[in-house]
Order: structure tokens, then sequence, then C-alpha cells
């Protein structure tokens, strides 16, 4: 899926959160978004999936305006926090649930939950209570494993590797490299975490102050040398 933002501003009283005049990113593209708390990573994320409306400005999947049409929503996987979860449900009633939005058949569904067993890790299925019960951890893979069912054609993943261990951190850089890999699709993700975004990523945008500050072709795996200097002295 491309996007296209052209003159996307949000402010929250007098403080400007987001200022993005142009930003492209054609369909396929595997991008990392950092910077520091408060360089308006969310706040673009949540425009972009049009939870909150932008001052001016646009963003448009394949042309279609997110703040006009939404059809694009059927083609489009998101985990921001866990405000996207029905924590009154089991996983199991969750994942059946998003199944039944975008029609998947339950022989689907099995086989795309058995395809992230590793993740889940014995610790997500068959434990007969609540997600508001589990760890945020576990609650961090149940998002994204829900984002990822309806197999979408743009996925926007909000610090995916935060509250997991290490092992299950280095899965997940696996599990969204061959995502992107496999199916063609435009995956986002912000993190704090540089080892882990560079890489994965080809390509990773600098935010500071709400503002894109750098775009940086990281497809040779050396803009973390760059990244690194700036967070230093930021």
């Amino acid at each position: 899926m491309n996007i296209q933002i052209e003159n996307l501003v949000k402010t929250f009283g007098t403080k400007t959160a987001l200022n993005i005049q142009e930003l492209n990113i054609k369909s396929g593209e595997l991008i990392g978004i950092v910077g520091n708390n408060g360089a308006g990573k969310t706040t673009l994320f949540r425009l972009m999936l049009n939870l909150i409306k932008g001052d001016s400005g646009s963003v448009r999947f394949d042309g279609e305006d997110v703040g006009k049409e939404d059809t694009w929503k059927e083609r489009c996987g998101a985990f921001i926090d866990s405000g996207f979860l029905i924590e009154f449900l089991t996983p199991e009633e969750y994942f059946a649930f998003i199944a039944k939005l975008y029609k998947i058949s339950k022989a689907d569904l099995e086989e795309r939950l058995a395809s992230y067993s590793k993740l889940m890790s014995e610790e997500v299925l068959g434990q007969k209570k609540y997600i508001r019960d589990f760890s945020a951890g576990n609650k961090q893979k149940i998002g994204i494993i829900g984002a990822l069912l309806s197999r979408p054609d743009l996925l926007i993943l909000d610090e995916p590797f935060n509250f997991l261990d290490p092992s299950s951190q280095l899965l997940m850089t696996t599990i969204l490299s061959n995502y992107c890999k496999e199916t063609g699709a435009t995956v986002l993700i912000s993190s704090h975490n540089l080892n882990h975004v560079t890489h994965i990523c080809p390509r990773i945008l600098l935010l500071s102050k709400g503002e894109l500050l750098r775009d940086f072709d990281n497809s040779d795996q050396k803009a973390e040398v760059e990244l690194e200097n700036y967070f230093a002295e930021a």
C-alpha cells in the first residue's frame, strides 16, 4: 500500500505535536520511525489511522483520503496500545472476533495462529483467562498477532518490542521482516530500540519535535552509528 502525506499538522493547545510537509512511502517498504519521547511518532500513527483529526493536511492510502473514505480499513492492521484490545475476552474469543470481522475461515484462523505458536510460547492460548489478566508482554503479543491475522496490506505497530523478553524481541524482528518480504505489505514500526530497527528496516525516519528531521537509507545497515550519535547529543 502506497502512503502519501501532505502538509499534515496537529496541535494540542499551543504545542505543535506534528508538522510533516511531505512524506511518501512506497508499497512493500519496511520503515522504522524513531525519535525521543514527544517526537510525534504515536501522533503520526493516530493521524494515519484516523483516530484523531489533524488541523490541516491529508493522509492518503493508495490515493484514498483516510479522513474521507474507510475502505482502506479492510486492508490495514494496527496495534498502538492495549486500548486496541477487548480485554474482557479471552485470546481465543478475541482472535475469533477478528476472524469474523475479516471473514477468515476457522481453518485459516487455526493455520495463521499456528504460525505464531512460537511467539505465544504456550502462554497465550488455552490459559482460560481474560486478556486483562495477562502480563503486559503477552498483551503485546496478542495485539500484534491480532493485527497480523487479516494479512493486511498495511501494518502499523507502535513500539512492538515493548514489554517483550529478549527472545521474543528477536523473534518479533524475524516475524515482521518475513511478513514484509513474503506478502509485499507496507510495514511501519516505531521503536526506541535502535538495534532492532536498524537491523530490519531498510529505511528509517527520524522525528524530532513533530518534524521529520532525517530520512535515512539504511539498506546497508549503516544508519545506526549516525542515529546513536544523534541521540547521544540530543
